[in-house]
């Protein structure tokens, strides 16, 4: 149980002992709150950055050389500038909306403020659960249409080697569904988990809000 919840509680039940909770006192809180909520926000994205960024280093050389022989270099070079443009620009927005909900002044101004953050994390969350999808299933396309490629590729390559080349693809598009679907999961949770707390929590102070606007 909140603060918030534990104050409302004590002054319900005491409230001879005790001053009733004003309109300001609740809005206040409120605002502390939310506040509090969206810098979390915005400081999980910038970790989260550092995160993906510290892992992107810790691949393998031998999957930098695949990668490179498949002639998928400057495909995934694009593609990790667009998304850390694109992410830095959520970041930003997340830095905004904390700066926006510190100065607000008004009922009416911070359940916009809630209520916009809400939607930014929706969209954050959107694009890279569904970037990690289209990605996916865009090289396993660009593989299977270059079967030939890979299956020469990986022939001389340990784990591999000793396969016939009808098994060869088998194993790897196999291997692919696995990581694939333990990625997905593990973003989904991740996200769930994460910034699923802070939205609920941020519902519930709008709820609130709604409440005392009345």
């Amino acid at each position: 149980m909140d603060e918030l919840e534990v104050l409302k509680k004590q002054w319900q039940s005491r409230e001879q002992e005790f001053p009733k909770l004003t309109y300001d006192d609740i809005y206040s809180m409120l605002l502390k709150k939310s506040s509090s909520m969206v810098k979390w926000i915005f400081f999980i994205s910038i970790g989260e950055i550092i995160l993906w960024t510290i892992l992107s280093l810790m691949v393998p050389e031998s999957s930098k050389e695949f990668t490179n022989e498949m002639g998928l270099k400057t495909f995934m070079l694009i593609t990790t500038i667009i998304n850390y443009i694109v992410v830095i620009t959520f970041v930003v927005l997340f830095y905004r909306n904390y700066r926006a909900i510190k100065v607000t002044g008004t009922v009416k101004q911070l359940m916009e403020s809630i209520l916009r953050t809400r939607k930014t994390v929706r969209y954050f969350v959107y694009y890279n659960i569904g970037l990690a999808i289209i990605s996916w299933l865009g090289l396993n396309l660009f593989f299977y249409l270059n079967k030939d490629a890979l299956v020469n590729l990986l022939s001389g390559t340990d784990g591999y080697s000793s396969l016939p080349a009808d098994q060869v693809l088998n194993v790897f598009f196999l291997a692919q569904l696995i990581f694939g679907v333990l990625l997905i999961g593990f973003l989904l949770l991740f996200y769930r988990i994460i910034y699923g707390i802070l939205l609920r929590r941020l519902k519930r102070n709008y709820k609130e809000l709604k409440k005392i606007e009345v």
